[in-house]
């Protein structure tokens, strides 16, 4: 199987199914495919095994999920609604009911909101599946089945890439609900069995001895830029610096030196920055191999075989209108007039001039803000949060490929209802900025990275590196990637002390109650789990 695909075999990701109250992974049906039937000598059934754990990350399978849009509860799609439309970087203008609770931040944890619903069963449905293909693929089960030792080895190398999702799914979970229920390939499952919430205390050591001990193992993971765009040793290491980022708001304590070091070792690994910031985001950057270079951890989209409706093909589409032509901007057929970038977001760290909405022209000195859009927009979104052309529309993500101008790909352009623009789920520019974090806080020098970061950008790199600036410069680089309400609450930023475009429901903004620093548990969860507490200050 082409690494490149791994997602698309979506018919052999058919197995495996488990709904998040039960946790039991014995099918309705006698003729569905389950783990006792699925698994035999042959190395193919635990590739396919190993596929329904990738693709839970842009599965629209809605089977065991309370929606009604499969493409609105795709995980990439939920967790970058959760991260980004509740800040200050995005608003949508659907008006959905809870999109606009994500719009205001005034979710309640008795109303069910799809999204972070989406984010709640996806993450628990991934760890369910791992739990129970790393069941399947003891050495005991191996042996049964009559596995040769090249399959075993094989299986090895399989099991600690679901190792690896594990411990990813376990960090959406903490970082959106704080306490989850826990549970591993070692815990009770099956009979209605329901595994008990653990703090994000728990859960955070979990996932840092998990991915340290990937990480130690040199057999365990495939080398790094070896295995894209599923996960490898840079995988790891890329996701471990993350979690230390942000170690104190997890559990209280700050670990800048780990994530340093961390860091440090992803260096002499061989990743690069692309020559472009663009082209990261482009139709071809899984082939791309400056592209490529830069990715740490991807997802796989591909417009003739993973037809979701969330990841980039949302963010390409959400973003334009069907009159805008979206065929001669992004390269796909077709437009959503969803998501824009609210004024305030591209003034502060942008900082346009000579902007004309009526031609759609203006002026950025900083590469990065070349994505914006505003040709027959109206600059602020005050008259009316849910009008599309109130802000900034952002063409960051754009299935064009890198060497092509939109107008030579708009033949192929037309033909184009998804994207293939692969999502950067870990990329080194994230890692740059980790590092000059982690050393502000424990000592050390990256002016290098961060000069990198700026002369990519076409900008000076800055005479001092603090707080302010890398809060500014993770709005510019990291812009729409999905981290920016774990930014704010990082940088003591999201409770009180910035406001933003209609945080709290007001147009200028207002501080949000401090129970709003984690996502309330859905309210299906609660009323099918009894057992299972809401998270503090939301209603049950």
């Amino acid at each position: 199987m082409k690494l490149k695909n791994i997602f698309s075999a979506v018919a052999a990701a058919a197995m495996l199914t488990a709904c998040v109250g039960d946790l039991n992974t014995i099918p309705l049906n006698e003729t569905d495919v389950t783990s006792e039937t699925a698994y035999g000598a042959d190395e193919a059934g635990y590739v396919q095994g190993l596929t329904k754990i990738y693709f839970q990350l842009v599965s629209n399978n809605t089977q065991d999920l309370q929606v009604a849009d499969g493409g609105a509860s795709e995980f990439i799609r939920a967790f970058w609604s959760t991260q980004e439309v509740t800040a200050d970087a995005a608003k949508c203008a659907w008006g959905d009911a809870w999109v606009n609770d994500l719009n205001n931040c005034t979710w309640k944890g008795d109303v069910l909101n799809d999204a972070v619903y989406a984010v709640y069963v996806r993450t628990l449905q991934g760890i369910t599946y791992v739990n129970e293909y790393l069941r399947q693929t003891s050495n005991d089960n191996l042996s049964l089945r009559g596995c040769s030792d090249a399959v075993k080895a094989k299986v090895q190398e399989y099991r600690a890439e679901a190792r690896f999702l594990r411990a990813f799914f376990y960090w959406a979970a903490m970082d959106t609900f704080g306490q989850v229920p826990f549970s591993t390939e070692n815990t009770q499952f099956g009979g209605g069995y329901n595994p008990p919430q653990a703090p994000a205390t728990e859960i955070f050591d979990f996932v840092v001895s998990e991915l340290n001990d990937l990480a130690s193992d040199d057999s365990a993971m495939p080398a790094a830029q070896s295995n894209y765009p599923r996960a490898d040793k840079g995988s790891v290491l890329g996701l471990l610096a993350r979690v230390y980022l942000n170690a104190e708001v997890y559990t209280g304590k700050a670990m800048w030196a780990e994530a340093k070091a961390t860091c440090e070792k992803i260096y002499g690994l061989g990743y690069a920055l692309a020559p472009t910031h663009a082209e990261i985001f482009r139709g071809d950057n899984g082939e791309n191999p400056d592209a490529k270079k830069e990715m740490l951890f991807a997802a796989s989209y591909n417009a003739e075989h993973t037809q979701s409706y969330g990841g980039t093909t949302y963010l390409t589409l959400s973003t334009l209108s069907g009159d805008d032509g979206a065929v001669n901007i992004t390269g796909i057929n077709g437009g959503w007039a969803g998501n824009r970038v609210p004024d305030h977001y591209v003034q502060t760290y942008f900082a346009p001039s000579s902007a004309d909405f009526s031609t759609g022209e203006y002026t950025i000195a900083d590469k990065r803000g070349q994505y914006f859009y505003i040709k027959g927009r109206t600059q602020s979104m005050q008259d009316n949060l849910n009008t599309f052309l109130n802000g900034w529309s952002c063409i960051k993500y754009n299935n064009v490929p890198h060497d092509m101008d939109a107008v030579d790909y708009a033949a192929t352009a037309a033909t184009k209802n998804f994207s293939d623009i692969d999502w950067p789920l870990i990329r080194l520019g994230e890692i740059h900025l980790i590092y000059a974090e982690a050393c502000m806080h424990a000592g050390g020098d990256a002016s290098a990275q961060v000069a990198a970061l700026a002369e990519r950008a076409g900008v000076a790199a800055p005479k001092t590196i603090d707080a302010d600036f890398l809060m500014a410069e993770r709005a510019r680089e990291l812009m729409w990637e999905g981290h920016r309400r774990t930014d704010l609450i990082r940088f003591g930023k999201w409770i009180s002390g910035y406001n933003w475009t209609y945080k709290g429901g007001n147009f200028g903004g207002q501080d949000l109650p401090e129970h709003f620093n984690v996502f309330p548990v859905p309210s299906t969860e609660l009323a099918t789990n009894l057992d299972l507490q809401q998270n503090p200050g939301y209603a049950r």
